[in-house]
């Protein structure tokens, strides 16, 4: 027999076998059962049907990791709505073409950031405003925004009547973090997210009796499936508002924390904070895993990591539109053959997952670890469409071949089906008319003990076209450094790879613009040195 996959499965099986399990820790320490959790659902979902929303309508979300973003997912989603997270580091014009662009009836927003909807208030369709902890958001007038525990207050706690919802019925449009042009929404079906929780379940190894730290944003993906896959498996989650170091470790010892996620950014945070704390605990009484995605951490991270901290990494790879885990080199067999040098691969193809390396003609590049394809991917857990774009969906999936869905990223595939990331294809920079990899090189940076922060971007060169300039984040703050420390980053490189990859020159900056899920927001930096050109790629 067939059953619908819905979202709504997840807290269903929580609160039947799991129910008086702690499944919620907020980030003042509160703590939920499950069966608390569904009520307080419940609860919410009343209070938005009294409010007007129904089946199909859009609730946006703004908000950091905390319990309230995990009720408003699964009321809306029993609603039959339609989920909206919002990524908390946008500007108020840029919520204001989202809200428009999703139609959203209602906002729910946190008090530390409700006054950047507050801005647009006019702008957007929204006529429902809910705050949490309304009174404190700053600029709203008596009234303007009803307080979320205030909503839920009175409201009953049964089930609301429920609408009939198809596993192909939109659950959550998920917005992508905009390194291009304008953010676009990413349409993902009950289904989708379903099968993206279960394969997250598999590679993840989550089970019953983990306890799971939101160190990454809730919103990006919905927090890469987690809100569904730890609920669900009967897990517990431990919020904390936005990622700050010493209160990771807090948490992993107070909690004891056994997984979570973290972007290469978030652990090279982590080791910094360690490194003058000789006597800090980094775990409690259990072994920690961490989920780390995108361009592979550099070897030396990796190292510190597991060998000094103790915990164990596990590399991902995927995108918004693709849920996002589609690889993963977490392979037992594999890493016993190969070693730690696996971690920095994206790894082979998740379970039900088809992955691919093609050229331009959609052919399958040489399984030999040198040539390079971009990535393209079929599966279940793959976005159903961009939201109001069907031009650009159609070029997604039929560019290089046709119904998969396209990258972006450049590759190479090895003898295993393991796939590296060389570059986004925008990304790769072409000096003299030979390819470098700007990841290669930020690999090499991060090698040196004086790099905080590095990106490796394009830069005009009369004689090349264009060559690869290093901005670095220096760890030392004192000017008088600078100097110094580009001779030797430069010499460093040089050493380390051949001499037409080496950077022509490096900045040091205070901070590198960055997305909340600690993704370095590139075109930022290409612009500043490419504004007095016509074009944004280099001419030979």
């Amino acid at each position: 027999m067939k059953r619908e996959m819905l979202t709504t499965d997840f807290l269903e099986r929580a609160v039947y076998d799991y129910g008086d399990v702690t499944g919620v820790v907020a980030h003042d320490g509160t703590e939920y059962t499950y069966e608390e959790v569904d009520d307080r659902v419940n609860q919410l979902a009343h209070a938005l049907e009294d409010r007007g929303v129904t089946q199909g309508d859009r609730v946006a979300l703004l908000a950091p990791n905390t319990h309230y973003f995990i009720e408003t997912l699964y009321a809306t989603n029993k609603l039959g709505a339609v989920f909206v997270p919002l990524n908390y580091r946008l500007e108020p014009e840029e919520y204001a073409y989202i809200l428009e662009d999703c139609a959203a009836g209602t906002v729910i927003a946190d008090y530390d950031y409700a006054d950047k909807i507050e801005a647009i208030r006019e702008e957007i369709p929204a006529t429902t405003f809910v705050g949490y902890e309304a009174d404190q958001i700053e600029g709203a007038s008596d009234g303007s925004w009803e307080d979320y525990e205030g909503v839920l207050e009175g409201k009953p706690a049964t089930e609301p009547d429920r609408p009939e919802v198809s596993e192909d019925d939109d659950a959550s449009i998920n917005y992508t973090s905009g390194t291009t042009g304008d953010p676009k929404g990413v349409v993902r079906t009950h289904r989708t997210e379903h099968w993206h929780a279960l394969v997250l379940n598999q590679h993840m190894e989550i089970r019953d009796d983990d306890t799971y730290l939101w160190t990454l944003p809730m919103f990006h993906c919905n927090g890469w499936g987690h809100t569904y896959a730890i609920t669900g498996t009967g897990a517990s989650h431990v919020c904390q508002r936005t990622f700050d170091a010493a209160g990771v470790f807090e948490r992993v010892r107070e909690y004891d924390v056994s997984f979570m996620c973290g972007a290469p950014t978030v652990l090279n945070n982590l080791i910094q904070y360690a490194e003058d704390r000789s006597d800090l605990e980094t775990t409690g009484d259990r072994d920690v895993r961490i989920a780390t995605a995108g361009s592979a951490p550099a070897t030396a991270t990796i190292e510190t990591v597991e060998d000094e901290f103790g915990w164990r990494i596990i590399h991902i790879y995927g995108l918004t539109e693709t849920a996002p885990i589609i690889t993963t080199s977490n392979s037992p067999r594999r890493l016993a053959e190969r070693g730690r040098e696996l971690k920095i691969k994206q790894g082979s193809q998740t379970l039900c997952t088809d992955v691919r390396v093609v050229d331009e003609d959609g052919e399958d590049v040489p399984r030999d670890g040198e040539t390079i394809g971009e990535i393209v991917v079929r599966g279940n857990q793959v976005m159903d469409r961009y939201l109001n774009k069907p031009a650009i969906t159609e070029e997604a999936f039929s560019e290089r071949l046709e119904g998969y869905f396209h990258t972006g990223d450049l590759a190479t595939m090895d003898e295993d089906g393991m796939v590296a990331i060389q570059d986004r294809k925008k990304d790769i920079i072409i000096s003299g008319g030979e390819n470098i990899s700007s990841i290669e090189l930020e690999d090499i940076l991060y090698d040196h003990p004086d790099v905080g922060k590095a990106a490796v971007v394009p830069v005009p060169s009369e004689q090349w076209g264009e060559t690869p300039k290093a901005v670095v984040v220096p760890r030392s703050d004192d000017p008088d450094d600078a100097d110094r420390l580009e001779d030797d980053l430069l010499e460093f490189v040089g050493e380390r790879l051949a001499s037409y990859k080496k950077p022509s020159s490096v900045d040091f900056v205070d901070d590198l613009p960055e997305t909340a899920t600690g993704k370095v927001q590139k075109y930022e930096l290409r612009e500043e040195y490419w504004d007095e050109e016509e074009t944004r790629v280099g001419q030979q």
